[in-house]
């Protein structure tokens, strides 16, 4: 008993130390690192309330006004496999406007039975493909025929990485779905860059997705060994840390989630939002490098 007591404030100085690097890490991260600025950025996700359980981070920090972008938000389900569709179809609207988008208007959610909520299907990527080109690259037919660049209404894309983060087969299904509508916006143009940059959020082994901002030092690591930084313009990776207080914070994060998506609030979102590293931090990668 008195070793446990003896030992309570060290654990309190270790606490308080690692906080305290935390804080002082994001606002470096927030000034000094790679960042996207004046772009048309769309996040495309799957259901209602991924915005606010994986990508909180990306969207406090690219919907800024400092930073000049325009964000928006492409859901490809209502996520009524409940039934609660239209109420989540608003839950996304509040829970954008809280992260800081500039309208509920920059909010859209496409309901149709190829992009079903479940989780034991797939979608098919041709048809992501499809749509997206439809909504962001209308005329791509006709650039095909003709000797012009390609162009899109959207500078970049932002999405879930191979792994969805929790391996739910519809955030996998967007990834693909992804890579191949920015590989159909060059398609019989070789040598032609695409018009938009695909950006994807890195998945974390299980340990690393429940710990945290405690997370962090391994994500530093990951981004400085493994993204290419050359290209200050068009970085390989980006990586986004909510800090304590503010409009960028883990706290607004939690606002997201517990006063805009209530009908998802059920007893283990409230262990998500608490550890999950995700509602801390993002690591993205640009997927389309070599363009």
């Amino acid at each position: 008993m008195d070793y446990l007591n003896g030992s309570l404030p060290v654990w309190g100085v270790v606490v308080l130390v690692i906080s305290s690097l935390y804080i002082y890490t994001a606002s470096v991260i927030s000034t000094r690192f790679p960042a996207l600025q004046n772009k048309r950025i769309c996040l495309l996700i799957a259901h209602p309330d991924d915005e606010a359980m994986f990508f909180a981070p990306t969207v406090l920090a690219l919907a800024r006004p400092e930073a000049g972008n325009h964000v928006k938000i492409l859901c490809l389900s209502s996520g009524d496999a409940d039934g609660l569709g239209e109420t989540r179809k608003k839950e996304l609207a509040k829970s954008g406007m809280v992260l800081g988008l500039r309208s509920a208007d920059d909010v859209f959610v496409v309901e149709k039975p190829e992009f079903r909520d479940s989780i034991t299907t797939t979608w098919d990527a041709s048809k992501i493909a499809a749509l997206m080109c439809s909504t962001f690259a209308p005329n791509l037919a006709k650039s095909r025929k003709a000797d012009t660049a390609p162009a899109a209404s959207i500078d970049v894309l932002i999405t879930f990485d191979s792994g969805g983060v929790s391996s739910h087969p519809n955030h996998i299904s967007l990834f693909h779905g992804a890579k191949k509508f920015v590989a159909e916006l060059v398609a019989g143009k070789p040598g032609w860059k695409p018009p938009v940059d695909l950006y994807t959020l890195t998945s974390v082994p299980m340990i690393r997705k429940y710990s945290a901002f405690l997370d962090l030092p391994a994500t530093l690591a990951s981004w400085a060994f493994g993204a290419d930084k050359r290209d200050k313009k068009r970085p390989g990776g980006l990586v986004f840390v909510n800090g304590p207080g503010g409009h960028g914070s883990f706290t607004t994060a939690w606002k997201a989630m517990t006063t805009a998506h209530k009908s998802q609030m059920v007893w283990f979102r409230y262990g998500w939002i608490s550890l999950s590293r995700y509602m801390y931090m993002n690591d993205l990668r640009l997927e389309n490098k070599a363009s």
